[in-house]
Parts: C-alpha cells; sequence; structure tokens
C-alpha cells in the first residue's frame, strides 16, 4: 500500500491513521471502506529510501489544516524525529502558513526547536524567518524603533535567536531584555547558542547591561555569551576569575574558538596581577591550558596538590603540560597510589612509563578500569604496554581478562594468549580485537564453543576463514546471515567474497543485491528491470569502498547503477534511493545526468562524501555556482552548508569570503584533513594584509624591518603558518615561541630552513638540548627533527618516554633515527638483549637500524609481547 493513501484522506482520518501508525501495536486500521495496512507502511517507512521522505511531506501538507490540534502537532514531531530532518528543506519552510493562532504556533516552534541541529543552515535560517513573521503579528508596535522581540519571543526562538540581525538586537525593550534574562531556563538556553557569532554575543551582552544588571555579578547567567565578554576596561581580579570559570564551556563553541583563547588569555594576565600563581592556581579554571611551561615550571608541588580539583578536570591540556603538573604532584604524594592516578584525571597521561610499571599491581589493576581506561587514547604505546605488562606479570591471563578494560586488549599478544591455554568465549565479549587476535580466538574457542555463542561477539568475525563460512550448513548460514549483515564493516574482502559465493551457492534466488558486486562483473547483467530499485537500494547502504576495492569492477559496477537509472537523477526521490552510491557518481553524470530539483538535495549530501575525486569536486564546484552564485556572493548559511567545497575555489574568491566570514573560512582551513595550499595562503594573506605595523622587542640588525608573528597570529592561523619566511620566525619573540610551541610543532608542511629556525628559536629560550626535558622535546613535535646527530645524542634520553616522543615523529632520515636508539642506550644504560617490550615499542621504527647480529641480541620472550604493534603507530 502506498503512502500516498494518506494525502487522500480527510484531515480527520488522517490524524486517527497517524495516532495509530506510531503506536506500533495495531497491524490494521479500518476506516469508512477502507483498510489500511499500518504494518506495510511502517516498514516502508522505516526501511525503504523515499519512504520518509513522502511521509513528511504529506505530514506537513495536510497537519496545517489541523494545527490548533495538539495532537496534530505531536504528530508532526514524531514524523520529523523518526526521519531525517534534511527532508526538510528551506522551500518547504517558506510554504508554511503565518497567521496561525499562537499556542498552534508555539507548539510548532517547540517541535523545529528540537531538530535544530539536523537541519542545514539555509533551512535553519528560513524556521527563524518563518518564526519572526509569526511573532510579528503578535505584536502591534507602531513604528520601527521597538523591536518585535519581546522576552517570550526570545524562549520561543530558542538557539534560532543567533539569527536575529544586529540591528534588531540593539533595539530590544531594555525591560524585555531584563525579564528574559530573569527567566529560570534562560541561562539554560543561552548555554546552548553554540553557532552565536561574536558581534550578536556582544550586542546581547550590551543590551544585559543596559537593562540594569550588574555585570560584575551575573557571569553565571550569560551562558556561552560569557565566551565573547569585551568590557574589560575596569576588570579586576576577582571578576576576571569568575569569568574563566564561566567560560569552560566555551570549547562548545563551533567557532571563533582564537577569539576565546585570546579573551582567556586578557583574563588570565588580569586574574594573575598582585597574586602569586601558587595562590591563586586552583581559581583560573582551564585558562591554566594558556601558562607558558616557565610559568608551570615555577609552580610549587603543594600548589599543584591544592589545586588538584581543578586542574584533573581541564580537557584541553597538551601533553608536555601534563608532564610537568603529574611531576609535581606526585613530588607531593610520594607514592603512586589508585587514590592519586584518579585525583589526577586527565593529568595521567603525564605519569612516566617506569613510573607505572613500579605500581603495586593491584592498585593499577584499579586504576586501569576507571581513569585510565577514559584517558586510554592519549597514553602512549609505551605507557600502556608498561601498564599491562605489570599487571600481567601478578596475575594469570584468564584473572585479568574479565576487568581489562577494550582499550588495553590490544596490548594482549598472541604469545600470552596461546600461553594462557583454557579461555572462554566469555573473557573477550566486548573487547575491541586485532584481526590476528580474532583469527587466534576463534580457532581455540571454536574447539568447545557454539557457533551462536561465538559469533554474539561480534570482534571474532574477523576470525572467521574463509574454510568455515565454506563448511557451513545451508541451514546454519541462513540463520546466522543477519550477523554478518549487520557487521559488514569488520570482514574484509576476501571474507565477503566467501560470504558472496557461499549465498549464490545455497539459495540464487535470495542473493542480497548488494552481494553481486563482489561476485565477477558478469553476475551484474542480471539486474536489469525490477531488479533495478532492490539493487540501487542495496548497494546505497553499504560502503561501496569497502565492498569493492578493484578499480576496473568499480566501474563496471557503476555503469550498471547508470544503467538502472536511465542515465538520469530526475528528483529527490531518486536521491533517496541511491544513498551512499552518489558519492560514486561520475563527473560527467553529475554534470549531465542530474535534475535541477535533485541538485539540491544532492548538493547538501556531497559534503558528507569522505573520498571525492579532484574531477568530482570541480564538477560539484561548477554545480555550486550554478546553484548560488559566485562565493562572493554567498551567505554564511551557504558556507555552512557547503564548507566542505571551500577549498575548490582559486585564492581571490577565497580572500574575498575571508574577509566577509573570516572565522568560518579560517575554522575550514585549520580541519585536521590536508586543507589545499591556495586555502592557506588566501587565510595568510588575508591576516597579512590586516596587520598593523609592530616591531619586534629584540630589535637586533637582523631583524630590522621586519614583523615577526604574534601570538595571536599564529593561534589563528594554525597550519597556514607554513607561509611565514624562515626570518620572519627566527625574528619571533621569545615569549612568543613559549606560548605557541605546541601549535608550531603541531604545523605539518613546515620546510626544513623553518624548522631549523625554530630548533634554534627553541634553544634560545631553553638553552642546548642537554638542558632539555621530555616536556620540551614533547612540545617541539616536529620541530624536534631538525635536531642533528649530534645533537640527538646530547638529550637526556635516559627516560622511555623521552624517546617514545621522538619515534613519534615520522620524519627521520637513518642516521637521526640510529642516534636516537644509541642515545637511550648509553643514557639509560641498558644493552639491547635488556629492552623490555615498553622499551621496544618506545623505540619503534629506531629499532630497524640495528643489523642483523644486534636484533639477534634482542631477548624473544620480550620481542613477542609487542610484535604486532611495532612500527604500526604514525
Amino acid at each position: 500500500m502506498s503512502l500516498s493513501i494518506f494525502r487522500d484522506m480527510r484531515p480527520e482520518d488522517f490524524q486517527t491513521a497517524m495516532k495509530y501508525l506510531f503506536e506500533r501495536t495495531q497491524k490494521y486500521l479500518e476506516l469508512g471502506n477502507i483498510l489500511i495496512d499500518l504494518h506495510g507502511i511502517r516498514k516502508k517507512f522505516f526501511q525503504s529510501p523515499g519512504g520518509n521522505r513522502t511521509l513528511v511531506l504529506v505530514t506537513l501538507e495536510k497537519c496545517f489544516v489541523l494545527l490548533s490540534s495538539a495532537e496534530c502537532v505531536d504528530i508532526l514531531s514524531q514524523v520529523l524525529q523518526a526521519s531525517s530532518a534534511t527532508y526538510l528543506q528551506a522551500h518547504n519552510v517558506a510554504s508554511f502558513p503565518q497567521d496561525l493562532q499562537k499556542e498552534a504556533f508555539q507548539n510548532l516552534s517547540i517541535v523545529f526547536k528540537d531538530l535544530y541541529d539536523r537541519l542545514t543552515a539555509s533551512t535553519q535560517r528560513a524556521v527563524y524567518k518563518w518564526m519572526m513573521q509569526n511573532l510579528q503579528t503578535f505584536h502591534n508596535a507602531s513604528d520601527n524603533s521597538t523591536s518585535s522581540v519581546s522576552a517570550e519571543n526570545l524562549w520561543i526562538l530558542g538557539r534560532y535567536m543567533v539569527h536575529l540581525p544586529l540591528e534588531e538586537i540593539k533595539k530590544i525593550n531594555l525591560y524585555e531584555m531584563w525579564l528574559f534574562v530573569s527567566y529560570d531556563n534562560a541561562t539554560k538556553q543561552l548555554d546552548r547558542v553554540y553557532d552565536i557569532t561574536p558581534n550578536l554575543a556582544q550586542a546581547f551582552l550590551e543590551r544585559i547591561n543596559a537593562s540594569g544588571f550588574d555585570m560584575r555579578n551575573i557571569s553565571t547567567l550569560l551562558g556561552l555569551l560569557v565566551c565573547f565578554y569585551h568590557d574589560l576596561a575596569e576588570m579586576d581580579s576577582t571578576m576576571a576569575r569568575a569569568l574563566l570559570h564561566q567560560m569552560m564551556k566555551c570549547h562548545q563553541l563551533r567557532s571563533f574558538q582564537a577569539n576565546v583563547q585570546k579573551l582567556k588569555s586578557q583574563l588570565l594576565n588580569v586574574a594573575i596581577q598582585n597574586q602569586t600563581l601558587n595562590d591563586i592556581l586552583g581559581a583560573l579554571s582551564d585558562a591554566v591550558t594558556g601558562l607558558a611551561t616557565s610559568q608551570l615550571e615555577s609552580l610549587s608541588p603543594r600548589a599543584v596538590h591544592s589545586a588538584i580539583s581543578t586542574l584533573n578536570q581541564v580537557s584541553r591540556w597538551a601533553k608536555s603540560q601534563t608532564i610537568i603538573l603529574a611531576s609535581k604532584y606526585l613530588l607531593y604524594e610520594k607514592a603512586l597510589l589508585f587514590h592519586n592516578v584518579s585525583q589526577m584525571g586527565a593529568l595521567a597521561p603525564g605519569i612516566d612509563t617506569l613510573s607505572f610499571y613500579n605500581m603495586n599491581p593491584n592498585e593499577l589493576s584499579r586504576a586501569i578500569q576507571s581513569v585510565l581506561t577514559q584517558r586510554a587514547m592519549d597514553l602512549t604505546p609505551a605507557q600502556r604496554q608498561g601498564i599491562f605488562r605489570k599487571i600481567l606479570a601478578s596475575s594469570p591471563l584468564s584473572s585479568v581478562l574479565p576487568d581489562l578494560p577494550s582499550a588495553f586488549f590490544t596490548e594482549v599478544s598472541l604469545f600470552d594468549l596461546w600461553k594462557a591455554g583454557s579461555l572462554n568465549a566469555s573473557l573477550v565479549k566486548n573487547k575491541e580485537l586485532r584481526t590476528s587476535q580474532a583469527l587466534f580466538l576463534y580457532e581455540l574457542l571454536s574447539r568447545k564453543t557454539s557457533l551462536s555463542d561465538l559469533l554474539s561477539n561480534e570482534q571474532l568475525l574477523k576470525g572467521l576463514a574463509c574454510w568455515h563460512i565454506e563448511n557451513l550448513s545451508a541451514i546454519t548460514f541462513l540463520n546466522i546471515f543477519h550477523i554478518f549483515e549487520k557487521q559488514l564493516h569488520l570482514l574484509s574482502p576476501f571474507q565477503l567474497n566467501c560470504l558472496a559465493w557461499k549465498f549464490w551457492t545455497i539459495f540464487e534466488a535470495s542473493l542480497p543485491p548488494y552481494l553481486l558486486a563482489v561476485l565477477p562483473a558478469e553476475f551484474l547483467e542480471s539486474v536489469t528491470g525490477s531488479r533495478c530499485v532492490p539493487f540501487l537500494i542495496s548497494l546505497g547502504k553499504v560502503d561501496l569502498d569497502h565492498l569493492v576495492w578493484s578499480q576496473q569492477k568499480k566501474k563496471v559496477l557503476l555503469q550498471k547503477i547508470q544503467h538502472c537509472l536511465e542515465d538520469s537523477v530526475a528528483d529527490e526521490y531518486t536521491v533517496d534511493v541511491l544513498g551512499n552510491l552518489l558519492c560514486h557518481l561520475s563527473p560527467a553524470f553529475i554534470c549531465e545526468g542530474v535534475s535541477p530539483e535533485a541538485m539540491t538535495v544532492i548538493l547538501h549530501r556531497y559534503g558528507q562524501c569522505p573520498h571525492l575525486s579532484y574531477e568530482q569536486k570541480m564538477e560539484i564546484k561548477q554545480r555550486l555556482i550554478e546553484s548560488h552564485g559566485s562565493p562572493r556572493n554567498w551567505t554564511v548559511e551557504t558556507i555552512k552548508d557547503h564548507r566542505a567545497f571551500i577549498v575548490l575555489w582559486p585564492k581571490d574568491d577565497l580572500i574575498a569570503l575571508l574577509e566577509k566570514f573570516p572565522d568560518f573560512v579560517s575554522e575550514t582551513a585549520s580541519q585536521p584533513i590536508s586543507s589545499p595550499k591556495q586555502l592557506l595562503l588566501a587565510q595568510f594573506e588575508s591576516l597579512y594584509a590586516s596587520r598593523s605595523p609592530t616591531q619586534p622587542s629584540n630589535s637586533t640588525s637582523d631583524c630590522e624591518g621586519v614583523m615577526a608573528p604574534s601570538s595571536d597570529e599564529i593561534i589563528k592561523l594554525s597550519e597556514a603558518n607554513i607561509f611565514w619566511s624562515a626570518r620572519e620566525l627566527s625574528c619571533m619573540e621569545s615569549r612568543t615561541f613559549a606560548q605557541t610551541v605546541e601549535i608550531l610543532g603541531s604545523v605539518r608542511r613546515f620546510n626544513p630552513s623553518q624548522l631549523a629556525v625554530l630548533k634554534e628559536k627553541a634553544k634560545q629560550v631553553w638553552g642546548l638540548p642537554e638542558r632539555w626535558k621530555r616536556y620540551h622535546i614533547v612540545s617541539l613535535g616536529r620541530i624536534v627533527t631538525a635536531l642533528n646527530e649530534s645533537e640527538i645524542v646530547t638529550l637526556d634520553l635516559s627516560s622511555v618516554d623521552a624517546v617514545s616522543a621522538l619515534t613519534q615523529q615520522t620524519a627521520w632520515n637513518p642516521s637521526q633515527a640510529k642516534s636516537i636508539l644509541r642515545g637511550f642506550l648509553e643514557h639509560s644504560g641498558q644493552e639491547i638483549a635488556s629492552l623490555r617490550s615498553f622499551d621496544l615499542l618506545a623505540l619503534d621504527a629506531s629499532l630497524c637500524t640495528l643489523n642483523s647480529t644486534e636484533i639477534a641480541s634482542i631477548n624473544a620472550t620480550e620481542f613477542r609481547y609487542p610484535s604486532a604493534l611495532l612500527f604500526s603507530y604514525p
């Protein structure tokens, strides 16, 4: 039965049918002479592409007839919540009625407030306009000097208040502003305006200030507005500390983090005026992450211990900072116990490997089940290995496994599993397994465990060999196939191939269509006529890149897909059918085969494709220009919706965008993914052009006339710092380097000359390399790779953690790598034969410089433990 039956119903019948549809208990409903198959419609709605879209649009169309009914608003809410909110587009919202009764409007507004994060930026904007049009009908102002935005209206707008124009905010009646901030739930609302801009936030703050509030006492009421506080003229240290405490939530902002960091730095300077850091450390909130290394070094162990309840909650520590603070905390505590590790919280990754290894195993076992699991990804491979080896040294694996967190299971070697002998499947349940672990465990456990119990741990699917699949009976295979289907991402291409042939052999007629893509290309010839749509739907729900690795096979498959589409994507319903297949359409097809009606939907979907080719991106760029015009004329909503494609524009267009929306574009350039050079260059040139001339304080003859980078500039530029010349970097103030070394060390594309200059700057600030401590090495990041062989051997490499910090960088040449290895052996007093498993992991790729005789001298038992992990870390 088609969902379109709902379109033909009378309003009253529609409301009744929808009520029973979502109750999910009744299979059939009789309305007059119509028998409705509710079960079939539910299946189509929740499982079939396009079903969602049809029901959403029909509901929108029918509900407006009944909108005064609370039940209908509830139905609309359920439909929108159960479907993809992207089905609600700006042009749908534009057709909403603008003459609703107040109660109906408020009820519907609640629905849209809940959907905010699931809407595109352009749809958010459309909903805001619709809400404002309705709100203005309830406002009877006689002139434009008074805003229609009352306290109640701000509450109704919710997060849509960030779309208010600056001029409108400045006109809000002061009493209404005061009333809004006084609402019990206003702070909760302001805590969620994640996409507010600095100008709007400051405008709200000015109106709040003018409305009679004492800004010194209401920082707790300001929500995320506090992140843009700008009246620092009469700020005292008490107020600065209060603001900093509230600013711990500012990391939730979607953008403008450089602005936040600058404000925190300014407030931090005010907060510590006429105070010692030791006295007020615990009152600085997460602004402590802005303290330079020298400031952290100056702290007393007692001060760190006293402030630990604040320090352990900070989530954005640099690793070098955790090393300094953890060391000072342990100097006060003397012994490392479970209680101390728990107290350290976010600082725990700063504890060195040997300290973990020397802990009482019972204390360490308790720590690994709590704080160390939460921070496992912040620990180095050497730290994780040291922790696990100490625990295993005191208890058999079978007693360790039940409480061993999944994050540490990768440390379990095949030798450990073999030595443990008898294990049962429950011990490895909910553990993430390496493929080699899964292969071993499947063989071991299958001897005494039923297949259903084995596969209840989906990670063991990785250990299923082809002959295991081939030996399954037809009934057994069909009964458990749903387990494979839910975990396709865990299966290798070889396993998928075996799976497809097995299904084809025993039940050809019911082969899931997506498995045809795994079989030889000639099998695709059977996909014609009525088999096309199920084939497209099935393929659109899986990851085609995981399913088909052969480029030749993928080419044949895409030809079949285009044939099934009859070389056309006619409408948005076809877009729904295609699903993930959209990411694989050829550039020519994108150019010629997609209708204008479907293109709007497709352009939004393309932003979610992870591996588009250059040719695809360039065709998408052309379609974006056709849809939205020149990027110089784009709105902020267009930028947000198509942020992934900003990188395609030429430098001049990017500079124009940066001038209009600097933070939104800069945020794109600073993403972890590799940004094209023209975007980084545009970001750099835009900032460079706006600089005010300043003379570096170290006005030596070498730096005369050079405008060295400031801390603010380095923070804003991120990866775009690559465009500073070596001379400009050389003229950087020592304080600037100390404040930004972590950022500079994370830049991936510095050239050797730039790295060499930054290395020299490190020597200028910290002294010669032999004086550097582990945290200095960690903070340098890639800069450390500029050290030559003679400098490397002068480093204090007695600590396994110092060596680990070096080997986590990957740009070493063989001579440098050999120096790291030799430096560790000399400084630690060890020989190759005495290296422990965590030493080997810390040395990692530097072990490749050993000769055959030296390799033979490695302790075989110690090597067994980390052998699967060596050389696998970036």
